[in-house]
């Protein structure tokens, strides 16, 4: 773990309420460069568990920022755009902001939220992804 302070990483995880149904989903995938205070990578928000077809994926970039805030030692935001369809029509789409937001810890567990078209969500649970945990030393 000490070595993240220097070295870029892979983290992954979740915004939101993972496991509650119709609950918007933020999945994300980001290198974190901690010498740049940046981080790049793809989010995709799933609105339903079995409907992948309506999945939007979204190329981020951000910054992520030491902070001495109590339990929550880096905070995060992420900016990116997306095509998002018109709801009367199929075929007639424009480019929407997409924004997010986290305070975490060492282990990536928090609290945030993003905003999409006309949605924010707002004050959910930040998760790191379970296939990481073991590499960030969490049992």
């Amino acid at each position: 773990m000490e070595n993240l302070v220097t070295e870029d990483y892979l983290a992954e995880g979740t915004i939101g309420n993972v496991g509650m149904p119709g609950a918007p989903i933020a999945t994300f995938s980001l290198i974190v460069k901690p010498l740049k205070n940046s981080v790049t990578g793809t989010v995709i928000i799933k609105q339903t568990v079995d409907d992948s077809e309506n999945d939007i994926a979204i190329e981020v970039k951000g910054k992520i920022n030491v902070t001495r805030l109590g339990q929550f030692t880096k905070v995060v935001s992420l900016q990116g755009k997306y095509r998002q369809s018109l709801e009367k029509s199929e075929n007639d789409s424009f480019l929407a902001d997409f924004d997010a937001y986290f305070a975490i810890n060492n282990c990536w567990d928090g609290t945030g939220g993003f905003s999409c078209h006309n949605h924010q969500i707002e004050n959910e649970p930040v998760a790191l992804a379970e296939n990481l945990k073991e590499e960030f030393g969490i049992n």
